[in-house]
């Protein structure tokens, strides 16, 4: 057997190890029937891209902080940049960003500006993530 042939041999082996840490399929089959009907539903490209975005926005800690506080309560800016030791300028730009991924909203009391989470599938989201890092998955 010549090394190139040894040396393919040996992809081929490293390819198909299974690893209790990433299993995958030990053969090639494809069940076209099943993939049809998931490809006449699966999202579409431009609605996966702001699902991205979405939980892109999601994915920084204070952002996180800000929204469990009010899924508590309702806050003003000045609470929240208390609350989390920010600046209200920091605080402010944290929840400009949410406010452009319609995730806070806010109202006006005379001078005062009142955050909320935006609505109800808002709180959803927010707690099915913290019910499923409470889990306890290892």
């Amino acid at each position: 057997m010549s090394r190139r042939t040894e040396k393919l041999e040996s992809s081929i082996t490293k390819l198909s190890t299974q690893s209790p840490d990433n299993p995958v399929c030990e053969i090639l089959c494809v069940h076209t029937d099943l993939m049809v009907s998931v490809r006449e539903t699966l999202i579409p490209g431009g609605q996966a891209h702001h699902l991205a975005d979405l939980f892109k926005t999601l994915g920084d800690p204070t952002r996180i902080r800000i929204m469990d506080a009010l899924a508590k309560n309702e806050c003003c800016v000045c609470d929240l940049a208390e609350l989390l030791e920010l600046s209200q300028s920091a605080t402010s730009h944290q929840l400009r960003v949410l406010r452009s991924k319609q995730l806070v909203k806010y109202r006006r009391e005379g001078k005062m500006v009142y955050y909320s989470l935006d609505d109800d599938h808002v709180m959803a989201l927010y707690r099915e993530g913290l019910e499923h890092i409470s889990e306890g998955r290892a």
